[in-house]
């Protein structure tokens, strides 16, 4: 149950208690500052995102402190987190330049993996990537590094073509292809990297408090208590579809950035 519904519970919101069923909203999504630091109000969202990020950099540096030939438990998990991300993404789609940027792709991948994560997690059970500001800030990070590397391989008049040129194009359409372009590579690859995230993250977040608020909801001493059950059993489905969930976008998001930086490396189409 998500902590958006602990006040319904400790007010006993009942179906035969007279109330209206509380249905979760956007307020499931607002948080009054924990603490400040400074003129900074640290929200739950951006306390869970810190935490985040000091669980993946603690663990691979933990791990990879003290490198063995023969590798412990940590390094272990960690050798396997790294040969994912190089042989499935990187060296898989970049080529044999994605080695160096492998750290790059691993830290966006375990950190949008575990921010994800936090969903699912008691006391924590938020996604901090269901708030947009997060989502935006790793794509416009993308999108700046896709734009460095395009012109820094290209040039300015290279990487210009590289964004919006395609060879053989007929005269008539070409400037209408320029637009399209431009479009998509400049505008609409970090919009959709975002809201991909962020929508995916939302949706599920809401969905497990919808079924949590409702089976306390019909949680009575009658027949209702059936539905609550079922509800309460939709709740842990969602819960365990969303653990699936959650890789799939740290992975789709961590592919597409590979594809990105493939993209910037590779000659002007």
């Amino acid at each position: 149950m998500s902590a958006h519904t602990l006040p319904l519970a400790e007010g006993g919101c009942h179906i035969n208690a007279n109330c209206g069923f509380p249905a979760p909203g956007l307020n499931s999504f607002d948080f009054k500052p924990i603490f400040s630091i400074g003129s900074i109000d640290f929200t739950k969202p951006m306390l869970l995102a810190v935490i985040c990020m000091l669980i993946v950099v603690g663990f691979f540096w933990t791990a990879f402190a003290k490198p063995k030939l023969i590798p412990g438990k940590l390094q272990l998990v960690g050798e396997i987190g790294y040969n994912f991300i190089a042989r499935g993404i990187a060296r898989e789609v970049i080529g044999k330049k994605g080695d160096k940027y492998i750290p790059f792709l691993m830290s966006i991948f375990f950190f949008v993996w575990i921010m994800n994560i936090m969903s699912i997690i008691p006391l924590a059970q938020f996604p901090a990537t269901s708030r947009f500001a997060f989502p935006v800030a790793l794509a416009a990070l993308v999108w700046i590094t896709y734009m460095f590397l395009t012109f820094k391989t290209h040039g300015l008049k290279g990487g210009v073509k590289n964004l919006v040129w395609l060879d053989g194009l007929p005269k008539p359409i070409a400037p209408l292809i320029v637009l399209l372009e431009f479009i998509q590579n400049v505008i609409t690859r970090p919009f959709t990297l975002a809201v991909r995230l962020w929508a995916n993250m939302f949706a599920g977040h809401m969905l497990i408090v919808m079924f949590s608020v409702a089976a306390w909801y019909l949680l009575t001493p009658s027949f209702m208590a059936a539905i609550a059950g079922g509800s309460f059993i939709l709740s842990v489905a969602m819960t365990a579809f969303e653990l699936l969930i959650q890789f799939l976008q740290a992975y789709i998001f961590t592919l597409l950035a590979s594809i990105y930086i493939s993209g910037a490396l590779e000659e002007g189409h």
